[in-house]
């Protein structure tokens, strides 16, 4: 049996989690508040905040690092690698440390790890990083010889959720098509062909539906014009866009559950922007299935609004002609890095070089 951390970085929380073998048998989800992320100007600068916070969970649950055998961490914006198990190596840091025009939490989830599991002299893993790119040729072609479309997903929780659904049709996951959804605070909306995510909208600041935090798909010109008005400098543009879009520029929360109230309250405004996203989700679903020539098994569905069934049956009544429809609420990311280092304890899987 073997003893695991898992650490995952994101916007407003870092989750924690320790794992043996498959089974957690400590979790916490710690919530910094704006005041807190405020004192940082950049993601990086995070970092001796985010360590100290896992420590501290590692201690409340009564644990040191020398008592576990391995510590994953999220990976983030990191360039271009295939779906697997890193072994976090230097070329891995370096490239964590780099300041992407596009930062990412998670970029600090593999330095902390690094930094956590050389004290104890344990492995340091990552497990499908948002980087994970495994597009075919015709995936990668723009509109403009100097722009390319880039892989970066939900990477982590799509590739978990295919493999849930191949084992739910008594599949293998490299025997089957599929089209997978993610459905969080950013929509990744992505096909899998025969174990390959060969194409997915680039969710964060670039194509696809929006989110409750996020833009989506955008006409090009009018955002020329916003970016060239005078009113916005480049940062204050590209936090509107990435994280102050989509349900909250409509409707000033990005909370699902909010809009569903004020929906069941009679807000026609709310309905008509909820149902829109939902439109813009099936479209996307309709858009990957052609990719896939209609040749698809399932379409799975998961994410945290994948709980909502006003919102999912709004989808499924636009996109079940398709292929069936596979529900998964939530997200399994933690359980998905502590499978990665199993994986690689066991000796079933070879750890990847970065």
């Amino acid at each position: 049996m073997y003893r695991i951390l898992v650490i995952n970085p994101g916007s407003t929380s870092t989750k924690v989690a320790v794992f043996e073998d498959e089974t957690p048998i400590w979790e916490r989800e710690i919530v910094h508040s704006k005041e807190e992320l405020a004192r940082f100007r950049r993601i990086a600068d995070q970092y001796s905040f985010r360590r100290d916070t896992v420590l501290d969970a590692l201690a409340q649950a009564g644990l040191t690092p020398e008592d576990l055998d391995a510590v994953v961490g999220r990976g983030g914006m990191l360039r271009p690698v295939a779906s697997g198990t890193y072994r976090v190596n230097e070329r891995l840091l370096q490239d964590s440390w780099k300041l992407h025009e596009r930062e990412h939490p998670a970029n600090l989830g593999a330095v902390v790890a690094h930094e956590i599991a050389s004290a104890a002299g344990i492995p340091a893993l990552m497990v499908d990083p948002v980087s994970v790119d495994e597009f075919e040729p015709l995936a990668r072609v723009a509109g403009l010889p100097n722009i390319e479309r880039r892989s970066m997903s939900h990477a982590l929780n799509l590739k978990s959720a295919a493999r849930k659904a191949a084992a739910a049709l008594g599949q293998l996951y490299d025997q089957i098509n599929l089209v997978v959804a993610h459905l969080g605070g950013g929509i990744s909306v992505s096909a899998h062909r025969r174990g390959a995510m060969v194409d997915v909208n680039q969710a964060l600041d670039g194509t696809g539906p929006f989110a409750p935090e996020r833009a989506g798909g955008l006409p090009v010109g009018d955002v020329m014009r916003m970016a060239y008005s005078g009113q916005y400098a480049y940062e204050e543009l590209f936090t509107l866009i990435s994280r102050r879009g989509g349900l909250f520029a409509h409707l000033g929360t990005n909370d699902a559950r909010e809009v569903e109230r004020r929906i069941a309250a009679g807000d026609a405004h709310a309905r008509l922007i909820y149902e829109a996203m939902a439109y813009q989700i099936a479209k996307e679903i309709g858009l990957m299935a052609t990719v896939l020539k209609g040749d698809v098994q399932a379409i799975v569905l998961t994410g945290g609004l994948a709980h909502s069934k006003l919102l999912l049956g709004w989808i499924q009544e636009r996109v079940e002609w398709i292929a069936p429809v596979l529900v998964f609420p939530g997200q399994q990311e933690m359980l998905s890095m502590a499978q990665g280092a199993v994986r690689v304890l066991r000796g079933e899987e070879q750890a990847k070089e970065y």
